[in-house]
């Protein structure tokens, strides 16, 4: 098994000892390859009736917009992205390619997104990212971001509203894809919160490693990193890892092309939602500031491209005006992003 050469170091959070894995997630293959992994039913949620009026009713909902199911590729454990030749590669040693999606995609406002202009406009902040927290760099690039956050309570309202939350990592000069570990409400559990790891959206089409089903209170851990040498601007090759602590269940991207990306564009948090009708459809968490409810992404590390970690970084919190329903939309830092609603 081929390990990246950083160290393996345990560090203290919050008065807790957790092991930081920034070594390489293979890692984690090896802690569980003595265990049998079941396929879980798992898809992306049907449109819906909320949807867009462009959206046809076939489409799914993913953290970058409304796409036919054709074109959402879910690999399966120990599957690999090879590295720029859109082909996934399998645990038995085959190929398949990646074929060019052959359908429209649509962002959350109903925008059609095709495949030529996907490569001339590709995913930018828009009124799906109702909140989130951002920093660039123009000097050098990111070479690991991880953060921890907690599965909130279910939603007291459902409406089939879909609701993302995430860290991530783009290219802010020239974004391709995005890269991120994702917490997802009826996304590929129907009226459930469930993880997955995302590479968005080379060719139109994305890519999304097994899901796992999580609980209300369980913490995750989402994290991905370089797998170049310390100090390269721009690697081709990522992990990105979205693992619950609480239960040891895990979704992984290994080797996971960057596309030709340097990401200087980190997100320390994001919420993205779809279908949403009334604020009792976002989660009702125990973490309050004043009538507000709070969602938090905590013990949050950024790393340059050397794996030096940024003391404090300035993160900038964006909210998006004008929505409806108005939910006392909100956010805080800097020791935890904190996103309100």
């Amino acid at each position: 098994m081929k390990l990246n050469t950083r160290a393996l170091s345990l560090i203290a959070m919050d008065g807790k000892s957790m092991f930081r894995i920034s070594t390489c997630s293979r890692i984690l293959k090896s802690i569980f390859l003595s265990m049998v992994f079941a396929t879980l039913a798992a898809a992306q949620v049907p449109a819906g009736p909320n949807r867009p009026a462009a959206v046809p009713g076939d489409f799914i909902i993913t953290p970058f917009g409304y796409f036919h199911p054709s074109c959402v590729n879910h690999l399966a454990k120990g599957d690999v992205l090879l590295q720029d030749e859109k082909a996934i590669q399998h645990t038995n040693g085959t190929s398949s390619k990646i074929p060019v999606c052959s359908y429209p995609h649509y962002k959350a406002d109903g925008e059609e997104i095709n495949g030529e202009e996907r490569a001339a406009n590709p995913p930018t902040i828009g009124h799906a990212y109702v909140e989130d927290a951002t920093i660039t760099t123009s000097t050098s690039s990111y070479g690991e971001l991880w953060a921890y956050w907690n599965v909130p309570p279910a939603p007291a309202t459902n409406d089939g509203q879909t609701l993302y939350l995430f860290p991530g990592l783009e290219d802010y000069k020239d974004v391709v894809t995005i890269i991120q570990p994702v917490l997802g409400w009826n996304s590929d559990y129907a009226s459930a919160w469930g993880i997955a790891s995302w590479n968005c959206c080379v060719n139109g089409a994305a890519n999304e490693a097994t899901p796992e089903p999580v609980n209300t209170g369980d913490v995750i851990w989402g994290y991905m990193f370089d797998t170049c040498a310390a100090g390269t601007l721009s690697c081709s090759s990522w992990d990105i890892v979205t693992w619950d602590l609480t239960t040891g269940k895990f979704s992984e991207l290994l080797d996971t092309s960057s596309y030709g990306q340097t990401f200087n564009w980190a997100f320390a948090g994001a919420l993205e939602v779809y279908n949403i009708v009334q604020c009792g459809d976002y989660p009702n968490s125990n973490q309050w500031t004043q009538d507000r409810s709070s969602f938090s992404f905590y013990n949050l590390a950024l790393f340059n491209d050397h794996f030096v970690q940024l003391k404090q970084p300035a993160w900038k919190i964006a909210i998006t005006s004008g929505l409806s329903p108005a939910c006392n939309y909100g956010g805080s830092l800097p020791t935890q992003l904190n996103l309100n609603y």
